[in-house]
């Protein structure tokens, strides 16, 4: 006889999104291991203005903000469908992606990450965001490498 998780009440996970492949792993994780625990999941994107903006070139009807939440809205949808958890938030914060996730894991039980995003070099084997988060995070960090197996 299979037993239903029992919730630890404030437990909950944070992973990070940006669209990526690797990403969306995270994401996959996130959701099922949450499912597990009986967790919460917050699904954090973080967006900033580039350094060269006002510089000319960046189009003045530009919202990196709905971009971001467009981003972080399809990533959800393409990895846990229609019927998402009821138990899962969209955050969409300003900032840098790597101090967004750590400021967002405070009470957090666990932060998931993909090993590389959007950005950065292809090559690397561990983004900056996530080598970031693994060292300064005040809860275990998962870093999700290649995808899951079926």
């Amino acid at each position: 006889m299979s037993e239903q998780p029992q919730s630890t009440g404030s437990a909950h996970i944070v992973v990070g999104v940006d669209g990526s492949e690797p990403s969306r792993e995270a994401l996959r994780w996130a959701a099922h291991y949450a499912q597990t625990i009986g967790a919460s999941i917050d699904a954090v994107i973080s967006w900033h203005y580039p350094s060269t903006y006002g510089l000319g070139g960046v189009l003045i009807d530009w919202d990196p903000e709905s971009e971001a939440r467009k981003v972080l809205a399809d990533t959800v949808t393409a990895v846990l469908g229609s019927h998402l958890p009821p138990t899962l938030t969209q955050v969409v914060r300003e900032g840098n992606p790597a101090q967004v996730l750590l400021d967002e894991t405070k009470d957090a039980r666990m932060l998931v990450v993909g090993s590389r995003g959007h950005g950065g070099f292809a090559g690397l084997l561990l983004g900056s965001v996530s080598a970031n988060c693994a060292e300064h995070a005040q809860c275990p960090v998962l870093v999700i490498h290649g995808k899951a197996q079926s």
